[in-house]
């Protein structure tokens, strides 16, 4: 049986790193990129591979998926993982502020959708799943750039799932609320119906089905994993 190969990035820690744990647990080898040097740690740590670089910098996510090719000769999986753009007034943030979103949110996804989809195709197929944001579907004023290109995210994700179909690619997104993994303004535990933040392996667990076979009829959703904090149908 072959052994599954996935990338993940932004991956040295948080949400990313915690992504990369559980897949490399259920067997999967993990191609890793982030920009600080823990990544490489964790990559040997998980039996896998890294490298450091952006997800901004479309020549890093070119060495990425050339780099995974090269060490595992396939690619049956892509976690885009990204960090967070900048806050503040909608009207004060500058255009270069804006521009961080797009780079990172949505044209990071959209570049490595070009690289992968003919490796994916080629195999046989494959999955890919977006770590986005509940922002997506709850935008708020105080996160103007990342509520925007989340939901510009959510709907690439129907788009590429639409366009990846008939070649065997699913591509599902996954929306977390917050996460107990850094500093950060949150709601009070009370406010969500659950009553705790997620975690990062929660995350990891998500991703792991939305890649796995158990998903086979699953693409084109962005799916909500925030303890029922976002209150919509």
């Amino acid at each position: 049986m072959t052994t599954k190969v996935v990338i993940v990035t932004a991956a040295s820690q948080g949400i990313g790193g915690g992504v990369a744990r559980v897949l490399a647990a259920r067997g999967y080898r993990v191609a890793l990129m982030a920009r600080t040097e823990p990544v490489i740690k964790l990559a040997e740590e998980l039996g896998g591979t890294a490298i450091r670089g952006s997800v901004q910098d479309a020549r890093d996510i070119e060495r990425l998926v050339a780099h995974t090719v090269e060490q595992y000769g396939r690619i049956d999986g892509v976690v885009n993982n990204t960090g967070h753009p900048p806050k503040g007034d909608p009207l004060a943030l500058s255009d270069a502020d804006w521009d961080v979103g797009y780079q990172l949110i949505l044209a990071s996804v959209i570049r490595m959708a070009r690289l992968v989809t003919p490796i994916m195709h080629r195999q046989g197929g494959g999955a890919v799943v977006n770590v986005s944001s509940y922002a997506a579907t709850s935008p708020e004023s105080g996160r103007p750039v990342s509520s925007v290109f989340r939901a510009a995210l959510s709907a690439w994700t129907r788009v590429y799932a639409e366009y990846a179909a008939p070649l065997g690619i699913r591509v599902n997104s996954i929306l977390p609320g917050f996460i107990a993994t850094r500093p950060q303004t949150a709601p009070s535990v009370e406010s969500i119906p659950l009553h705790r933040y997620g975690e990062t392996d929660e995350i990891g667990r998500t991703a792991a089905f939305l890649l796995s076979d158990d998903a086979s009829y699953i693409t084109g959703q962005n799916l909500l994993v925030d303890g029922g904090m976002v209150r919509t149908l």
